[in-house]
């Protein structure tokens, strides 16, 4: 008697999607539709990209079960280790198809922003901060915006921009000198005025 979905393993869910079964692949993307797509969103912050790269992703599973090695991991390892590809994948696609998220693409992604961003976001500050981004080259104002509204690392910015660590250390650090500098220069301007 066969087994019910919800009782196979993941490893058993993926042998028979390998052999072309569309049920274990529904399963398994009931079992980790939530995760992936969190996983995604983390990602690319946005919930139709995200909903694109689970598409994506599982679309890759099924073409590629066949290549799972159960020696290198688990199921659900080699799962998520796809979305995150795919997610990386649209990144870069997107970064080269334009050089600068807008700051008002941004604005929607207020609920991951660290709490001292949203307050800055919220007052007449914001418009200032906008003003002094759209000052620096598009490569310090890409990476800067990646780190302080996207929540990226430095690291995780050198991939997505295909640099070196080192270039997006010097970006940032110069970037952010500059902002400090136009903003300082502006409070100065607001108190002699």
């Amino acid at each position: 008697m066969p087994q019910s979905e919800p009782e196979r393993s993941d490893e058993q869910l993926l042998e028979a999607v390998a052999r072309s079964d569309l049920r274990a692949l529904e399963t398994l993307y009931e079992r980790y539709k939530g995760a992936g797509y969190s996983l995604a969103y983390r990602i690319v912050g946005e919930r139709g990209a995200a909903e694109d790269v689970l598409q994506d992703a599982f679309l890759a599973v099924w073409r590629r079960a066949k290549s799972f090695k159960p020696e290198r991991g688990s199921v659900r390892t080699w799962l998520f280790s796809v979305i995150h590809h795919r997610a990386i994948d649209r990144l870069r696609a997107s970064a080269s198809n334009a050089a600068v998220v807008p700051l008002e693409d941004l604005a929607d992604r207020a609920s991951e922003q660290p709490a001292v961003w949203q307050q800055v976001w919220r007052t007449q500050r914001g418009e200032e901060v906008r003003e002094a981004l759209n000052r620096l080259t598009p490569e310090q104002k890409k990476s800067i915006e990646l780190a302080y509204f996207s929540g990226y690392t430095q690291s995780e910015i050198a991939d997505l921009m295909g640099v070196p660590l080192g270039t997006v250390k010097g970006r940032m650090r110069n970037g952010l000198l500059k902002l400090r500098d136009w903003l300082q220069g502006r409070e100065l301007e607001a108190s002699s005025g």
